[in-house]
């Protein structure tokens, strides 16, 4: 029966993307696009999209006004809500450049792609994130470098905090968690061998996905990147416990834009 209502819901999942990606063009053709006009077209569209999927956004917490934002993985979805919550560039794996339409939406967004294992990406992408956080663009990094089934946050890597730590610039931590009513919450994690279509088709098929992002309410500096790294990781630790998260949904709205750049009028 999931599977049966993930179908059409998969059709409503494309067919809104390409409604996005419609949305991209009529803008761009309007003036040229900087990188924050890239974060806020990316975060209306994955508005637009929890909405069709029928999926709750929570967040709790300030949010960030910028810098660095470091969270756990657990999800293809995390990019949704996140996205929805935040205007951000992210740093994703090289591989989802390759995904059928997906790929292209996050290259428009300014995703900056890396190929974890290679120095040469590496160094390439914390120079890239460097000057996003110059122009006060907030970044997204899952510092994990995989996503997990949500029983512990794994150990953060901290090359990519680097950026951040040599230009003085605040760290927030965010944790993101599932609930999904009779089910545990690595039901809709992504990790380890899953496939992605059968998983994205029966996930879409199930009915009261909510997910909740949990900002810091403070984004310190760090003076070096391993301190960031250990202190982020804790707290993102205690965030994920959910008595520590109030769950009051928290309604977002993107800044007024005319119907044309609208993804809901494109």
């Amino acid at each position: 029966m999931t599977l049966f209502r993930g179908l059409p819901r998969m059709l409503l999942l494309v067919a809104t993307l390409l409604q996005c990606l419609a949305s991209f063009g009529v803008l761009a053709l309007r003036r040229r696009l900087t990188v924050r006009d890239r974060a806020e077209w990316m975060q209306r569209s994955c508005q637009l999209t929890l909405r069709r999927m029928n999926i709750q956004l929570r967040v709790d917490g300030p949010l960030p006004p910028g810098g660095l934002i470091v969270a756990n993985h657990l999800s293809y979805l995390d990019i949704m809500l996140f996205g929805a919550a935040v205007p951000c560039v992210f740093v994703s794996k090289r591989e989802i450049r390759s995904w059928p339409v997906v790929g292209m939406l996050a290259s428009l967004g300014g995703t900056i792609f890396i190929d974890r294992g290679n120095s040469v990406s590496t160094a390439s992408v914390a120079a890239q994130m460097s000057a996003l956080l110059a122009q006060n663009v907030a970044v997204l990094l899952f510092p994990e470098g995989t996503s997990s089934d949500g029983s512990a946050v794994q150990r953060f890597h901290s090359s990519l905090f680097e950026p951040a730590i040599s230009r003085g610039i605040p760290v927030t931590a965010a944790a993101i968690r599932y609930t999904l009513p009779g089910h545990e919450e690595k039901d809709l994690c992504y990790y380890g061998d899953i496939h992605f279509a059968p998983h994205l088709l029966q996930t879409l098929g199930r009915e009261g996905i909510a997910g909740t992002v949990t900002f810091a309410p403070t984004c310190p500096t760090y003076p070096d990147r391993r301190t960031a790294a250990a202190a982020t990781w804790a707290q993102v630790t205690v965030m994920r416990q959910p008595e520590r998260s109030s769950e009051v949904p928290t309604r977002l709205t993107p800044a007024p834009a005319s119907p044309a750049i609208s993804p809901d009028t494109a």
